[in-house]
């Protein structure tokens, strides 16, 4: 019998709340089931592991993204649109460093196809259609974009450009600026 007011969507945003406290890596049903101050067995009549509780919170986590994403992309086009996304991922993994690990984490495919990570993908497909590609080039720099957002947060939360100058915004303005340019005059192969 599940405990009152235990649900699977409280246990998963507590599971992300948790994350950004304490780092993805670190939630645990345990840990869940101490902040709940519940027996871990209680919550076992609605996660099956530590696994499936991880997978509810990237599910969440991915959720959240293409909902940020939709309403800074509404109405943009172009660079603009661009920035906007760039600056949706980049101030997510700000805000929450625990939920932007969980929306790394590897899906099995049906979950992946139930998750909101199909959003993402239609959205940074949208942007690239302002830059008039085509594929195989589309799918070249969706894959260049996710790179460099997620390779520019992850080194930047790391503390890897903590310790030079210029000022990391005056970087990643640049980035995007660079971004843009290369998407308008996209090589040949």
């Amino acid at each position: 019998m599940a405990r009152a007011g235990l649900t699977m969507d409280r246990l998963a945003r507590a599971g992300a709340e948790l994350a950004d406290e304490v780092g993805f890596e670190q939630v645990t049903v345990s840990a869940l089931a101490r902040r709940f101050d519940v027996k871990v067995a209680s919550l076992y009549s609605h996660l099956k592991s530590s696994h499936d509780l991880k997978t509810k919170i990237a599910m969440l986590a991915l959720e959240e993204l293409a909902d940020r994403a939709g309403e800074a992309l509404a109405g943009r086009a172009g660079k603009d649109a661009l920035t906007a996304l760039a600056n949706v991922y980049r101030d997510y993994a700000r805000q929450h460093p625990g939920r932007y690990a969980a929306a790394q984490f590897r899906l099995d495919p049906k979950s992946a196809a139930a998750s909101a990570g199909g959003r993402h993908a239609q959205m940074t497909r949208a942007i690239l259609r302002g830059y008039d590609l085509t594929e195989p080039d589309q799918t070249h720099a969706v894959r260049l974009l996710g790179s460099v957002f997620h390779g520019y947060v992850s080194l930047e939360m790391g503390g890897g450009f903590s310790h030079s100058a210029p000022d990391t915004e005056e970087t990643w303005t640049r980035v995007l600026d660079a971004l843009d340019a290369l998407l308008r005059n996209w090589p040949a192969p």
